[in-house]
């Protein structure tokens, strides 16, 4: 039996997040469209902004601890995190800040890509990437509804990590930081948009 106030939201077929999303390069959110898919990825991606407040209050005496008037955003430290299972020169590049690429060819249809990591950071290791999550799979075409991270100046934070599995696929684990900007330091490194999903005819 539901209680009186056992309910959930009018349009909660039309507002779940399914599915586990795709990380990009660019996304624009008037039309919806994705390119620079960075690869596939295993077990979903993840967002945390992980942000850190001061209690301004908290030593001032007789002023309450946890006073909203008092409690200031102090700084955020987004992060995307997960797993790829592809791997591409590109994306080796991508979570290798620092490192300089050299296209080597050796016969004409033998080629590679050398990568050497390096400690000197440049303004191409601080790249803005996307995080997009469908809406319920019942909204399609125009009318789809979307979630979206924009990860702002987002770099590696952990570098190319690879692990192998018996008689599997790989793992590429990943960490992406948004940063600041000092010619705007007031700008929060990532950015949240959401388009709500309209239920198609016939629902």
């Amino acid at each position: 039996m539901y209680g009186a106030f056992s309910r959930y939201p009018e349009r909660l077929l039309e507002q779940l997040q399914v599915n586990a999303g795709v990380i990009a390069k660019l996304f624009d959110p008037a039309t919806g469209e994705v390119r620079q898919v960075l690869g596939a990825t295993a077990n979903g991606i993840s967002f945390d902004p992980n942000p850190t407040y001061e209690d301004y209050g908290a030593d001032i005496d007789n002023v309450p601890a946890n006073t909203w008037q008092l409690k200031r955003l102090v700084r955020v430290d987004p992060v995307v995190s997960g797993t790829f299972r592809t791997m591409t020169a590109g994306l080796a590049r991508t979570l290798t800040p620092g490192a300089t690429g050299q296209n080597v060819s050796v016969q004409s249809a033998y080629r590679y890509t050398k990568l050497t990591p390096g400690a000197a950071l440049t303004r191409a290791d601080f790249q803005d990437i996307w995080i997009v999550g469908d809406y319920t799979s019942r909204n399609t075409g125009a009318d789809a509804g979307f979630i979206a991270i924009h990860l702002m100046n987002a770099a590696s934070g952990t570098g190319l990590k690879w692990k192998t599995n018996k008689d599997g696929k790989a793992d590429f684990a990943y960490e992406f930081h948004g940063h600041y900007d000092l010619t705007d330091p007031d700008v929060l490194p990532y950015e949240i948009y959401v388009r709500e999903s309209l239920a198609p005819e016939g629902f």
